[in-house]
């Protein structure tokens, strides 16, 4: 027997089916439709996303609306050039054949997004989507209700739910979805959960991709500017209440520039996050925790760092009640302390002092890969050891964050941190089946050659093109 979400799932097939011959332009009307939507509901989204999280209008138009704004605009301008059949050539071994690659829909989809920035992490794996000629399912998170509301009030206004539907809920429709044999799987979430869900697709060999989190250092050495590296990393990881997969998660900074760096982050975080001076807790400028559940997590997290030893640097109120955490920077880290272990998704950074950088290195090694690693230095030697001698989602130089919303580069971890790439045209490839068409003549063809039984000239030949060729 069929439940609401398998027919929805179901009806979705003949539309898929549809869908691998339409054309390119009508790819870009439901993607220009969106893009219509948003520019024309600003004030609904951010209205949703600061009951949520409390954002401030910048921030929601910086971090929600712009990279949805921007991953449209870039597949508007390339589509026709991403989708078009690319010619390979044919080589020596291929003589008499014509081959391309094919761009080609994977199907019906399933999109799972995330709380934290919970309007953008579904629509800008949707773009890519819709750009390859999908159809959708979306499931947005039940820890932002308004937002989810909203996301389902957009679909339904703009597409027919047998090319995008939305399922709201938690758990269990969740779990429902899980069970179906999509085509392929986009979830952004936590590490624990892409496991489940990776697990899920394989009982139906579904491709996916999973981007995750992980705990993301920053490097801090001798040579680097201090000021501009407590500015950066101030915004980058309080941003949002440092709820962002990618913000710097803990701290190593040379002895050197220890006191400047504490010195300068305070400086900042009241600039940027109570720029009115009425107190982080009651400034507009500073978001909230989500709930109360990752509240009393990341206190637990806090006072069993303290418990071990911890000093406070910067911030440590809290007021469990209102959401509130204040930005907080804690040295003398124990290593079993669970700041130390686990990703914090919080306004909570752990820091270390160090002089020599090779143990730096190795302890980076032995960690899971992180989502981005963070360096600050204006050594060029530096920057090629910490490039060549560690593995991450990425590498960001003298700046934080900023990668996720470059038009150019694939975003998305490495293992542990993540499989698959996002964004742009890597985005467009991840929802595409690069589908190998070759072409061949009719009568003799080289292939033949190899038929059996093989001669004696033939075996030499063989021979030859394996060296050769």
């Amino acid at each position: 027997m069929s439940t609401p979400i398998k027919l929805l799932f179901e009806n979705q097939l003949a539309k898929s089916l549809e869908l691998r011959s339409e054309s390119i332009k009508e790819r870009k009307e439901r993607l220009f439709q969106l893009k219509t939507w948003i520019l024309t509901h600003k004030d609904r989204i951010r209205k949703a996303l600061h009951h949520d999280l409390k954002r401030s209008i910048d921030d929601i138009d910086l971090t929600e609306i712009f990279p949805v704004t921007g991953e449209i605009n870039k597949a508007l301008h390339h589509l026709n050039e991403w989708s078009r059949a690319k010619r390979v050539s044919a080589g020596l071994t291929y003589l008499g054949t014509v081959s391309h690659i094919q761009y080609e829909p994977k199907g019906r989809c399933l999109i799972i997004a995330p709380w934290n920035y919970p309007f953008q992490l579904m629509c800008c794996p949707l773009v890519s989507c819709i750009a390859a000629g999908n159809t959708a399912i979306l499931k947005p998170s039940e820890n932002t209700p308004a937002t989810s509301l909203l996301i389902r009030e957009m679909i339904e206004e703009l597409y027919d739910a047998n090319t995008v539907t939305v399922v709201e809920g938690a758990v269990e429709e969740t779990q429902e979805l899980l069970s179906l044999p999509f085509d392929h799987i986009f979830f952004t979430g936590s590490t624990t959960v892409g496991k489940i869900v990776m697990e899920s697709a394989a009982k139906h060999l579904t491709s996916v991709t999973l981007e995750l989190g992980g705990k993301s250092p920053v490097i801090i050495d001798e040579s680097a500017d201090a000021e501009d590296a407590a500015k950066k990393i101030t915004w980058g990881r309080f941003s949002n209440n440092g709820q962002t997969c990618i913000a710097p998660d803990y701290i190593f900074v040379h002895e050197s520039k220890l006191d400047t760096f504490v010195a300068s982050s305070k400086k900042h975080i009241q600039h940027m996050f109570d720029p009115e001076s009425v107190g982080l807790e009651h400034s507009s400028s500073y978001s909230r925790i989500v709930n109360s559940r990752q509240t009393n997590r990341l206190l637990e997290i806090l006072d069993d760092a303290l418990d071990k030893g911890a000093k406070t640097l910067i911030g440590g109120d809290h007021k469990a009640s209102k959401l509130f955490i204040e930005p907080t920077l804690l040295s003398d880290i124990d290593d079993s302390a669970r700041i130390w272990n686990e990703e914090i998704f919080g306004p909570i950074m752990p820091l270390r002092a160090y002089t020599n950088l090779a143990p730096i290195i190795d302890h980076i090694n032995t960690q899971a890969k992180p989502l981005s690693l963070y360096l600050f230095s204006q050594n060029k030697q530096t920057q090629q050891t910490i490039a060549n001698r560690t593995s991450s989602g990425s590498l960001v130089i003298n700046d934080v964050v900023i990668q996720y919303t470059h038009p150019n580069l694939p975003f998305g971890g490495v293992n542990h941190s993540g499989i698959g790439k996002s964004h742009g045209h890597f985005g467009f490839l991840e929802f595409s089946n690069q589908k190998p068409v070759l072409k061949q003549r009719v009568g003799w063809t080289t292939a033949m050659l190899f038929y059996p039984p093989l001669s004696p000239i033939k075996r030499w030949l063989l021979a030859w093109m394996t060296k050769i060729i």
